[in-house]
């Protein structure tokens, strides 16, 4: 049995990867369409006592950090997804077989390419999914910001896994 994160050299494929980031993509943006077409913004539905759907926008990135400039975020934001997708292209492609890091890598592709292109087509990210306790809402997210941070918490295991076996190796 392989783990997770171990590399089959000459059997692996990078398009597994790109298929599970157009699902993140695809997912994120029917949701948020939907989101765009029965919610004005700011409108909200109590679905329990602790979650929200709304309409949000973010103009921002995590947190709404910088979403109260004037424009100029967006280019950068958009930019910085850019960059990353580049980036983790070019990862994925080196590194195919190595499952955990290229599920990881391939979901915070998802999530960069569904913000990046609510950036492109409206100017903020559409966010929805509001949590709760008493007064206190954790800022909304979407299916995109899902992606990413499932990929970053993979990203974090994967290499816990990977200090763990060099030093059992050691």
């Amino acid at each position: 049995m392989t783990s997770l994160s171990s590399a089959q050299p000459g059997k692996a494929s990078i398009w597994p990867w790109l298929v599970w980031a157009l699902v993140i993509i695809g997912v994120d943006q029917l949701t948020k369409q939907w989101i765009l077409d029965h919610y004005q913004y700011g409108s909200w539905t109590a679905i329990t006592g602790f979650f929200n759907i709304v309409r949000a926008h973010n103009t921002g990135a995590a947190f709404s950090f910088l979403a109260d400039g004037s424009g100029w975020q967006r280019w950068l934001f958009v930019g910085i997804g850019v960059a990353a997708t580049v980036l983790i292209a070019w990862q994925l492609k080196k590194h195919p077989g190595q499952k955990m890091f290229c599920l990881a890598l391939s979901s915070i592709l998802g999530g960069a390419i569904g913000n990046v292109v609510d950036r492109l087509q409206h100017g903020y990210v559409v966010d929805f999914l509001d949590f709760y306790w008493g007064a206190s809402h954790f800022p909304a997210f979407n299916v995109a910001d899902m992606g990413i941070t499932l990929g970053a918490v993979l990203l974090i295991l994967d290499e816990i896994l990977r200090a763990k076996r060099a030093k059992a190796q050691a």
